[in-house]
């Protein structure tokens, strides 16, 4: 199945992308995202407890169950303080 990402704040900057296409086998979760970006940048893990996360515009957690063609956001936190990028590098 495939899902649509979007990244916001410190997480666009991290990603350099605003959104891209991912794919998983039948039953993903949230989790499984965290997953693989974590593959690609180990430092994101640290936004992991403090991240607010969506499906299709509904607030969700790690265990959310992940459907064919959802939009998934990542959204940290926006405002000033301890989530800027150097603070996560």
């Amino acid at each position: 199945m495939k899902v649509k990402v979007k990244y916001f704040a410190v997480c666009r900057q991290m990603f350099n992308r605003d959104e891209e296409e991912m794919e998983f086998p039948e039953g993903a979760t949230l989790q499984d995202i965290l997953d693989q970006l974590k593959k690609e940048k180990p430092e994101i893990s640290k936004l992991f407890e403090v991240m607010q996360m969506s499906v299709n515009w509904q607030y969700a957690n790690k265990e959310t169950k992940l459907s064919d063609d959802d939009e998934v956001a990542l959204i940290p936190p926006v405002t000033g303080g301890s989530t800027s990028l150097q603070n996560i590098s």
